[in-house]
């Protein structure tokens, strides 16, 4: 009997870059695609064969999880569901796929900050996951770890980060120049983002020889503040790979966000993390983290590492070959 392809969900720009070299190594009758619908231009260049139409709702987060589940497709055509990172919509089609006694495998298991506040409601969803799923793909040992200690049930390989699987061609184009990357957004940093905002503002004055560049996120929240930034140079949001070609000559990053902090260890640049905490504890480490968790720490740290930029040390998160490892336990299961 043939065995039925596997259900791959995604619905977000970082969860599209996580899955990507994964349908790259698949044929096409190994997998079918599920768009479960916040960033609609991603399907200008990507085929997918089910979507989920985002309905309207006062409460968003309730929204998206109650649209993968009642929206979820059939599962007469695949009887196995990835799912990736941390959003609602992979709670969502998780949650749907174990009312439907499907087999579940998580991508990027057990990352914890171990706090459900920050990030929230990220680590809530990323908690639930990996309980009810039947393999967990772990980036590191820690996340694994993490997994043990929560008696987490099935399986747990320990792969990398299959973000990484995109960097390979950039390692070796890596320089240090005057640019200094930001990008902030996250829930958690909009009640102070004029205060962050302020405080990169002054240290662009005060550091006249750098060049800040910041892509500016379209949220509300973030975008109220764009004119406290008078010193940097605010862009319009970029494209993943137009943000590599400024990541791989940045002399540090700036950020809040998840994947930077594993793009930024693979590529060696030191990154200043503003956040209060988190869930990739790895790569502080290594020494390529440095958790600033108010704006007020913001300038110390930047000096310290703005006359110390340099690291050469390996990345916690993998080697860049995470979906090989992926797509042969997959394909073991499968029975190819």
């Amino acid at each position: 009997m043939k065995n039925k392809p596997i259900l791959l969900c995604f619905g977000t720009r970082p969860e599209w870059l996580k899955i990507k070299p994964l349908v790259k190594l698949m044929a096409k009758n190994d997998y079918k695609l599920l768009f479960t619908g916040q960033h609609p231009d991603l399907l200008k260049n990507i085929n997918v064969d089910y979507e989920i139409k985002m309905s309207k709702s006062s409460n968003r987060l309730d929204s998206i999880i109650s649209d993968c589940m009642i929206q979820f497709p059939t599962s007469d055509d695949f009887d196995k569901v990835l799912v990736q990172g941390d959003t609602g919509s992979a709670f969502g089609c998780a949650l749907a796929a174990f009312n439907r006694k499907l087999k579940i495998y998580y991508l990027e298991a057990g990352l914890r900050s171990k706090n459900l506040d920050h990030p929230y409601p990220e680590e809530g969803y990323r908690q639930m996951i990996a309980r009810i799923s039947n393999v967990n793909f772990s980036p590191t040992s820690i996340s694994a770890q993490n997994l043990f200690d929560e008696k987490a049930n099935g399986d747990t390989f320990v792969v990398g980060n299959s973000v990484l699987d995109n960097l390979l061609e950039y390692k070796d184009k890596c320089e240090y120049t005057n640019k200094v990357l930001i990008t902030l957004h996250r829930r958690e940093n909009h009640h102070w983002m004029d205060q962050w905002f302020n405080k990169i503002n002054r240290l662009a004055k005060d550091n006249p020889d750098l060049e800040f560049i910041l892509p500016i996120h379209p949220n509300p929240n973030v975008q109220k503040h764009r004119h406290l930034l008078t010193n940097i140079k605010v862009i319009e949001p970029l494209s993943h790979s137009k943000l590599l070609d400024i990541l791989v000559k940045c002399k540090l990053i700036i950020s809040d966000s998840g994947g930077l902090q594993e793009e930024g260890a693979f590529l060696n640049k030191k990154v200043i993390v503003c956040r209060e905490t988190t869930e990739r504890p790895e790569a502080i480490y290594t020494g390529h983290l440095f958790l600033c968790k108010t704006p007020n720490n913001l300038e110390k740290i930047f000096g310290e590492i703005n006359k110390n930029p340099y690291i050469d040390t390996k990345c916690p998160y993998g080697k860049g070959n995470t979906s090989n490892l992926v797509y042969n336990i997959l394909m073991d299961e499968k029975g190819i």
